[in-house]
């Protein structure tokens, strides 16, 4: 149920986010936040990040496809007591979803997070894939050091 929740939680949180920065910008439109650390600048992104393979609009879509497919597999074969790695897919699954319904939708994804410090704008659809990797990762490495814990006990 967490990994569910986690994923539609994720994408309605998205999709709010980005209908009031289509309702309250033009594309290009940027508000400083904290002058030369953040702005919300509204930007129709057509590819990945730094707008990499514009127009292969196509590429995007199958691999969300499957990212979510896996989350959903990965639901049902996750142990319920491993919350850890349950919340990180549907954060991923969540992020996935909410650029996926972007790119079917309007054809581009609706980027507005702008960090002066970083090269590009981003969503938080974004964000939350990188957290839930992250996440997983943490994840990965805690169980690797319980095993090599468990390892010089013996």
């Amino acid at each position: 149920m967490l990994v569910w929740l986690t994923m539609v939680g994720v994408w309605i949180i998205d999709r709010v986010l980005k209908v009031l920065v289509q309702r309250n910008f033009v594309p290009g439109e940027t508000l400083i936040v904290i002058p030369k650390v953040f702005h919300l600048t509204f930007v129709l992104n057509p590819g990945a990040a730094f707008g990499l393979m514009a127009g292969r609009t196509w590429i995007f879509v199958v691999t969300a496809l499957l990212v979510v497919a896996g989350v959903i597999y990965g639901q049902f074969r996750i142990p319920r007591r491993e919350t850890l790695t349950r919340l990180a897919i549907g954060m991923i699954g969540g992020g996935a979803l909410g650029n996926l319904f972007d790119r079917l939708v309007i054809g581009r994804v609706v980027d507005y997070l702008d960090f002066q410090i970083w090269p590009f704008v981003f969503n938080f659809a974004d964000s939350m894939i990188v957290v839930g990797v992250g996440l997983f990762m943490l994840r990965l490495y805690l169980e690797e050091r319980a095993r090599g814990k468990s390892i010089s006990e013996e």
